[in-house]
């Protein structure tokens, strides 16, 4: 019977132990001593992303919100579907802050002098104030770096002015691998080599396996998470937008050519975001088509994105014109320094000029845009550059979802 775990002399010498036990815990508990209450508050504070925490200033406990943004009301469930969002590629809070770091890092480029960021700048609305971006080893670019506000509304999804590439996924590497602009061409290694070198920065490896479970970089992974950040450059909050939001929400809530071309004038506009005589009459002649009065602008590029229209053609640039380019949308426009794909106007006031008077034939060009121009009057090019200048999105320029999070 010795070994009768219900012994009473056993049982009161567990009991005993048992309390000593309890004693001991509750003193060094007091004291902030013991083990196991030390390891437990190790783990709990653990950096599991020292690489991330050394070189930005993520949070990834916390990751900013690019899934489900807040958007004023005319960014309705219809507009949204109409993103090119690849089908497997859906926009994720981990997917795109990966993206955020991958666009603001120089060290993509062969000699860590050029990010996407740099040709692309936030505060000037993710374009290039220069003609033509200044590459990793001060070569210059044959085209102008394009805005990238409400990139993800263009329904023809081809992405470069020349639509070479057939997504956003399928253009996001192609800078880093070009021979001016980011350096990684085969002459450099190409994309293995970057992979083997952002396998060296210690943040990469913590960054991919938070997104994708595992520390393995590819570059589809590093182009779905570039596409999934530039998608998430929504512009939805310029003067156009807010007094627009008030037309949207006493008209039936819906985006319609009925609600576009109404006055956004009236008292019913707060006064901060009323559009000045100007403003409105530029509205007018921007939305409104030829036949009522205006010039048709918004046959190409549409509202409420102010994308463009996937069928859009070529504008007449030169005589003869074989290629048919594309543009972004005109959200932040007016902060642009230079216009067109080789950046050769560098104000409104030209670019309207050469729509009023100078559109030339050629076989491409869009049968919306007459030969010799659609006719303007001083006046009615300094109403649509007063009109154009409402796109203005500041909040999209200073969202720190957008800027660089690298504190070195």
């Amino acid at each position: 019977m010795k070994n009768n775990p219900f012994e009473p002399s056993q049982k009161s010498s567990k009991r005993l132990s048992w309390g000593l036990c309890v004693i001991a815990s509750f003193v060094l508990s007091a004291c902030g001593g013991g083990g196991s209450t030390s390891t437990s508050n190790n783990t709990a504070t653990e950096n599991l992303y020292p690489g991330v925490t050394a070189y930005t200033s993520l949070d990834l406990n916390n990751p900013l919100n690019y899934a489900t943004p807040t958007l004023l009301a005319h960014y309705d469930a219809n507009l949204l579907a109409t993103s090119n969002q690849t089908p497997s590629n859906v926009t994720t809070d981990k997917g795109a802050t990966l993206g955020r770091v991958l666009f603001n890092d120089v060290r993509l480029s062969f000699n860590n002098s050029k990010s996407c960021a740099s040709c692309h700048s936030q505060a000037n609305g993710f374009v290039d104030q220069a003609q033509f971006s200044t590459g990793f080893a001060g070569g210059l670019t044959t085209a102008h770096a394009m805005r990238l506000g409400n990139v993800a509304f263009y329904q023809g999804k081809s992405m470069f002015w020349d639509k070479r590439a057939t997504s956003i996924e399928d253009q996001a590497t192609d800078p880093i691998q070009n021979a001016t602009e980011m350096g990684f061409d085969a002459t450099h290694g190409g994309l293995s080599a970057l992979v083997s070198k952002m396998q060296t920065l210690p943040y990469y490896p913590e960054l991919f396996k938070w997104v994708f479970g595992d520390t393995a970089i590819t570059e589809t992974r590093i182009q779905n998470a570039l596409a999934q950040f530039q998608r998430s450059m929504i512009s939805a909050n310029s003067k156009w937008d807010r007094a627009y939001a008030v037309v949207y929400a006493s008209n039936g809530n819906v985006n319609s050519q009925q609600n576009f071309v109404r006055s956004l004038a009236g008292n019913n506009i707060p006064a901060a975001d009323r559009f000045t005589a100007s403003e409105d009459r530029g509205r007018a002649l921007f939305i409104q088509g030829p036949n009522n009065g205006g010039k048709g602008c918004a046959a190409c590029h549409q509202a409420p994105t102010f994308a463009l229209d996937a069928n859009s053609r070529s504008n007449g640039l030169d005589q003869g014109e074989t290629i048919i380019f594309k543009s972004p949308s005109l959200k932040n426009v007016a902060l642009s320094g230079r216009f067109m794909h080789d950046g050769r106007f560098s104000t409104l006031e030209q670019v309207l000029a050469h729509y009023a008077t100078g559109i030339k034939a050629g076989p491409e060009r869009d049968n919306r845009l007459p030969v010799g121009g659609i006719g303007m009057t001083a006046q009615e090019r300094a109403d649509i550059v007063a009109f154009l200048q409402t796109l203005t999105d500041t909040t999209l320029n200073t969202d720190t979802r957008f800027g660089s999070p690298f504190i070195k």
